[in-house]
């Protein structure tokens, strides 16, 4: 879920300010939530399997189709971009790209800006890493297309 290094402040007791680190695993609950509100708003139906163990995250339904989710945020900008790997850890195995036969769409948000790109797997190619623009115009920007493409879970 979380992919973010990012530092908050925090108060010290003698007025000395600190940084400390986000949990991501808290950013990701964050997000968590936040994409059950926006699929939900939507009009889409919403299931959450059961543990952590799962490929997916979300199981979203339209009329036409169930589809498989796989949820990523982030909040870290590098090269001016925000970076989401769409990839998971194997016990034992290292890590693994998302392929056809686990998930059907990964959904990343990016958390400063609540934004959202829904992408399709095969888009992904076995990409390791991931950058998006929201913000700039960037002539790399090759996931705009995807960005807040909710209708194509409608089979649009």
């Amino acid at each position: 879920m979380a992919e973010t290094t990012e530092t908050e402040t925090v108060q010290e007791s003698e007025g000395k300010e600190r940084k400390r680190r986000k949990n991501p695993k808290r950013t990701g609950e964050i997000s968590e939530a936040a994409f059950l509100f926006k699929a939900k708003s939507l009009g889409f139906m919403v299931a959450k399997p059961w543990g952590d163990s799962e490929r997916c995250d979300f199981i979203v339904g339209s009329e036409s189709k169930l589809w498989r989710v796989q949820l990523k945020c982030t909040e870290v900008i590098r090269a001016r971009g925000y970076e989401v790997q769409p990839i998971y850890a194997v016990y034992g195995g290292g890590k693994s790209a998302y392929t056809a036969e686990e998930i059907d769409v990964l959904v990343v948000h990016i958390v400063p800006k609540d934004t959202w790109y829904v992408i399709p797997v095969e888009a992904l190619a076995g990409g390791k890493s991931l950058r998006f623009y929201p913000d700039i115009e960037c002539r790399c920007a090759r996931w705009e297309r995807y960005r807040e493409a909710w209708e194509m879970l409608r089979g649009n």
